[in-house]
C-alpha cells in the first residue's frame, strides 16, 4: 500500500470514528445544562436529575395537557338509574352529571370512535357490546384506586381519572403483554433463559425481557441485597438480580427519573436512607397487582373472540407504571382532574364483571 492510500485510509477511518462518536454522544449523552434538586442529605448523593428540555418539550407537554372539564350543569333531581335502563356502577349520580360525565369519558377514550365505542346506538342499555363491561369494570377501578390506594395515588389528594391512562386512546399507549421467546431459545445450545433480548423493556439492555410478570402479576420478591455484610440468609442470585435491575430500568423509564430518586445508593436496600418517594413506589408495585389480578385478568373472557386485542402469548393489555406516568415523575405532573368528577372518588361499587 503506498503513502498516499494509507493516508487517504486512515482518514476515512478517522471519518468513520468521528460520526460513530456524533451518533452515539446524540443518543446516549444529554447535553448541558442538567438540573437537579437535591433529595437528603449533603453527599449522600440522593438527587432528582431532571432534564428541563425533555419536561418542556413539545411532545411531554402535549402527552401531559390536561383536557378542560365539562361545564357544570343544575342537576336534574333524579337518579340516572331512574331515567336509564342498565346503569350499574353510576346509578345514584343525578342523571344531568351522568350525561356529563359520559360526555368527558368518551373523550378520554374515544374521543374518535364516539358513542358508539361502548354502546349499541340502537338500543344504549344493549349488554353485548364487550366494551361497555369492560368500561363499566374501570370505572369500578378507578373508583377503587381513589379510595384504597390513596398511599400511591392520593398523596396530596390527586387521585386518578380514566385520562390518567387512557389520553384519548381506547387502549392506553403504555401496556404489557407477556412476551413469548423465540422457538430456537429453549433448545439445547439455545436456551436464553429469559434474557439477552434487548427488550425495550429493560432499557435495551441483556437483563430479562419480561420483568412484569414475577413482579407486577406474581408477588417474587424483588429485594436482592441482604441486610447485613456476609450473606448468611440472603440466598438470591444473580440471575434474581438480573430480574430486579429490570424491574428497577423500567420504572426508571417510566417515571423519567434515575435510581436516587427513590434509593441512597450507598445502601440500595436500606429504608431509612431512601427518599420518601420509595415508600410511594412500593405502594405503586402492589397497586398495579392489584389492578391486573383483580380488574385486568378476569376480563380476558370478553375478549375470546375480538380480533388484534391478545398478545403473542394469548393474553389481554396489562398495566405497569408507565401505564399512569408516561414519562412523568407524577403522572399529569401532579394536575388533579378528580376534584372536577368526584364521582370516581369512590368508594368502588361492587358489580360482577359481567
Amino acid at each position: 500500500m503506498s503513502y498516499k492510500q494509507r493516508i487517504l485510509t486512515l482518514a476515512l477511518a478517522g471519518a468513520a470514528l468521528a460520526v460513530f462518536l456524533v451518533v452515539f454522544s446524540y443518543y446516549t449523552l444529554q447535553r448541558p445544562t442538567v438540573e437537579w434538586l437535591q433529595w437528603g442529605y449533603r453527599g449522600t448523593g440522593l438527587v432528582h436529575i431532571v432534564n428541563s428540555r425533555d419536561i418542556h418539550s413539545q411532545k411531554q407537554q402535549a402527552l401531559n395537557a390536561v383536557p378542560a372539564p365539562e361545564e357544570n350543569i343544575d342537576p336534574a333531581g333524579t337518579k340516572a338509574s331512574a331515567v336509564y335502563q342498565n346503569v350499574k356502577v353510576l346509578g345514584d349520580l343525578d342523571s344531568n352529571e351522568f350525561l356529563r360525565f359520559m360526555t368527558a369519558i368518551t373523550k378520554w377514550v374515544a374521543p374518535e370512535q364516539g358513542c358508539a365505542y361502548c354502546h349499541n346506538e340502537a338500543d344504549f342499555a344493549d349488554e353485548n357490546v364487550y366494551t361497555k363491561i369492560v368500561s363499566r369494570r374501570m370505572i369500578q377501578l378507578t373508583q377503587d384506586l381513589n379510595a384504597k390506594w390513596k398511599s400511591h395515588v392520593a398523596i396530596n389528594g390527586q387521585g386518578v381519572t380514566c385520562y390518567t391512562c387512557h389520553r384519548g386512546n381506547p387502549i392506553p399507549k403504555n401496556v404489557w403483554y407477556t412476551p413469548v421467546e423465540p422457538r430456537f431459545s429453549k433448545a439445547l445450545l439455545g436456551n436464553l433463559a429469559g434474557q439477552n433480548q434487548r427488550a425495550p423493556a429493560v432499557g435495551l439492555t441483556s437483563l430479562p425481557f419480561d420483568p412484569f410478570t414475577p413482579f407486577l402479576m406474581k408477588s417474587e420478591q424483588i429485594r436482592v441485597v441482604g441486610p447485613t455484610a456476609l450473606p448468611t440468609t440472603n440466598h438470591m442470585s444473580l440471575k434474581q438480580a438480573e430480574w430486579t435491575y429490570g424491574l428497577m430500568m423500567s420504572m426508571s423509564k417510566s417515571l423519567g427519573v434515575n435510581c436516587t430518586y427513590c434509593h441512597n445508593t450507598q445502601n440500595f436496600q436500606s429504608w431509612g436512607a431512601s427518599s420518601p418517594q420509595r415508600v410511594t413506589a412500593w405502594y405503586g408495585i402492589r397497586m398495579v397487582r392489584d389492578i391486573n389480578n383483580n380488574y385486568i385478568n378476569p376480563l380476558t373472557p370478553l375478549y375470546a373472540n375480538v380480533p388484534g386485542r391478545k398478545g403473542p402469548a394469548g393474553d389481554i393489555a396489562k398495566a405497569n407504571c408507565a401505564t399512569c406516568h408516561q414519562g412523568a415523575f407524577k403522572p399529569l405532573y401532579g394536575v388533579s382532574m378528580l376534584k372536577e368528577y368526584p364521582v370516581l372518588a369512590g368508594p368502588a361499587a361492587t358489580v360482577k364483571t359481567q
